[in-house]
């Protein structure tokens, strides 16, 4: 697939040098291109561009900058080249804050979520939760002596989840789909949970994993 990237800091390029890796076809995107210059040095076949450039290169669109740019980095895409097509939300609403006792600040509050607004200023994007609990260190092929990590995925378009949940297998990752674009309030808020070790005792060496019972285990449905 053609993968555009709209970013140009290390999760940007962690998840480019990975789909890579991968067989398919890459271009990273930022304000400033030329400060991808080394990256693309550095990737055989990788291309550059502005943000414009770029969604309207990609089939999926990655969305890898920080959550309070988001939205700008998105109107720069432009919505046309945006609509119908698959759009990964990595990002997370941390703002500028310091963090209270080991918990990131959000810029949003407990019921809603950056995705949301994001889904409702772009109807016509596919969009869907992914990459954005885990640091990019564990992005790409992960290897933890407890398992497959589970990545969590949310979002309105079905099809759209099944092509993310394909990617996320490649990457190493047992996708697990938690529902519709409300659900991106608890995932975004997964990322205050996997920092806080971080941040509390420089702790960021860890992954979620999901454990569940096969069918003919479960004994009753929860209180």
């Amino acid at each position: 697939m053609k993968v555009g990237i709209l970013g140009s800091g290390q999760v940007a390029k962690t998840l480019g040098t990975g789909f890579l890796k991968h067989g398919h076809e890459v271009m990273l995107g930022s304000r400033s291109p030329e400060k991808l210059a080394d990256w693309a040095s550095e990737n055989a076949g990788a291309g550059t561009g502005t943000f414009e450039q770029t969604a309207a290169f990609a089939e999926i669109v990655v969305l890898a900058v920080a959550g309070r740019a988001a939205a700008e980095a998105l109107d720069l895409a432009g919505a046309a080249n945006l609509a119908g097509k698959v759009v990964v939300d990595t990002t997370n609403p941390i703002s500028e804050e310091a963090p209270q006792n080991g918990v990131l600040r959000y810029f949003t509050g407990a019921n809603e979520s950056l995705m949301e607004r994001l889904q409702a200023r772009f109807p016509h994007g596919r969009f869907v939760k992914a990459f954005n609990s885990i640091g990019n260190a564990f992005m790409v092929n992960p290897t933890f002596p407890g398992g497959t990590p589970t990545m969590f995925i949310c979002g309105n378009d079905d099809g759209a989840k099944a092509t993310v949940a394909g990617i996320l297998r490649q990457f190493g990752f047992e996708p697990e789909d938690v529902g519709a674009v409300e659900s991106a309030r608890p995932l975004e808020a997964l990322c205050q949970l996997w920092c806080a070790p971080g941040l509390l005792r420089n702790q960021w060496t860890h992954a979620f994993h999901l454990l569940k019972l096969e069918a003919r285990d479960r004994v009753a449905e929860p209180v």
